[in-house]
């Protein structure tokens, strides 16, 4: 079956004017991505669903959604041309880490259940062939990710139990430090992994899963490159030289993830991408602090000087171009084969100006089309390079199919 899209001529009327003077660039990209799927690392549509929806979120319709609360519906994946997705799983690490474990079970069901109840739309797949096979047949390949360490509960039973039920990548920590892992936004314990955490990395090197470094301190990062017998990802980062958030990647673990053969999929976050807007954020939480302090029993003139601020102080806003910024960056310090995209759409608060849902990743092709990027490397930055990472995933796990299950404790772990 030939996979259904928006027709050409609404999408561009759907772009800014200046795309629509582009007709030979959109068909460029329409036949980009219907020959590569163009695929994402994260989005949080699940953990979106819950929070709008409700327990309705095992029956709403999702093939068009209100956009002012969802950043991703049927109907704006294909606008997008998006061709396989990794569906985030993702429960709070604030939580203790057993009711985490409940927790991504039920996200997991939530995601199955979509899968199953859209058929000619989605499809369950966890191999590079099978993403193949199901853009092919013109549905939407969708994966899962366990965005954080704490979600196994220091168990690597439960890894595993999720590697059975189809998830395909663990992100090694979210944004608190654990056991066995330092996050990049909160302070560090352990310089990095702590020998468990390393069992962590083998034993999904093991399944076949994928290592995912995004949320992860610098240490951690160098010590699961270290480590990783499989190319790691980088679910959802930005590159770090050009936003300075610890979140993003610096320039000589980009030269580490092209000697591992891994990959960096590009987020769409304004305070990750743009230094404008980080430093801003910085400042406004500072000016909350100072006016609570200052205006201490008082909330409304707390609020007031607030407003007052804000009316003064208007948030620097990203756009496509800044995106773009980054793609190029890594691009340049990586290589074009380790370089992707993650949107972290449903996710964020805000988005960049131009790229506010799973509809617009025409745009941000079109903006590297003016850069001069060749179709070659737009299809690995589409899908290419995480394919081949996945298939590189899959070739270590070939080659240790009679080792026996890593088995360690984080109680007795030390760094």
């Amino acid at each position: 079956m030939r996979r259904l899209s928006l027709p050409l001529a609404a999408l561009i009327l759907a772009l800014p004017v200046a795309a629509q003077a582009q007709p030979a660039s959109m068909a460029r990209v329409d036949r980009l991505l219907k020959a590569t799927p163009l695929i994402d690392g994260h989005n949080d549509w699940a953990e979106a669903l819950i929070d709008h929806a409700g327990d309705q979120r095992w029956t709403v319709d999702l093939n068009r959604l209100d956009p002012k609360d969802y950043d991703t519906d049927i109907e704006r994946l294909r606008t997008g041309h998006v061709g396989g997705q990794f569906w985030s799983v993702y429960v709070s690490a604030a939580l203790p880490e057993v009711e985490q474990v409940r927790k991504t079970l039920e996200q997991i069901d939530l995601v199955k259940r979509i899968v199953a109840r859209y058929p000619q739309q989605f499809q369950f797949v966890r191999t590079a062939a099978e993403v193949r096979a199901a853009h092919k047949a013109g549905r939407i390949a969708s994966m899962m990710g366990a965005e954080g360490g704490g979600q196994i509960a220091g168990d690597l039973s439960v890894l595993r139990a999720y590697h059975d039920l189809g998830v395909g990548y663990l992100t090694l920590t979210h944004f608190r430090t654990i056991s066995w892992a330092d996050s990049a936004t909160d302070d560090p314990k352990h310089g990095g992994l702590t020998a468990f955490g390393k069992t962590v990395v083998q034993e999904m090197n093991r399944l076949g899963m994928l290592v995912d470094l995004s949320h992860v301190s610098e240490g951690v990062m160098r010590d699961a490159i270290a480590t990783s017998r499989a190319p790691v990802i980088f679910s959802h980062s930005s590159a770090r030289a050009l936003c300075d958030h610890t979140r993003n990647v610096p320039d000589d673990v980009l030269k580490l993830v092209a000697k591992n053969g891994g990959i960096v999929m590009v987020n769409f976050a304004p305070q990750y991408i743009y230094e404008p807007r980080r430093l801003w954020g910085a400042a406004r939480t500072g000016e909350e602090t100072r006016l609570k302090t200052y205006y201490t029993g008082e909330p409304d003139r707390a609020k007031a000087g607030m407003e007052a601020w804000l009316k003064a102080n208007p948030e620097p806003r990203a756009t496509v171009s800044t995106v773009a910024d980054h793609v190029e960056h890594i691009a340049q310090v990586a290589g074009h084969d380790h370089v992707g995209l993650g949107g972290d759409y449903d996710g964020l608060a805000m988005l960049p100006e131009g790229m506010d849902g799973v509809d617009t990743y025409p745009r941000l092709f079109l903006e590297l089309m003016k850069r001069g990027w060749s179709d070659a490397d737009l299809a690995k930055l589409a899908g290419g390079n995480i394919l081949r990472v996945m298939e590189g995933a899959e070739k270590v796990a070939r080659h240790m199919k009679d080792a026996p299950p890593f088995d360690a404790k984080v109680e007795a772990e030390g760094k």
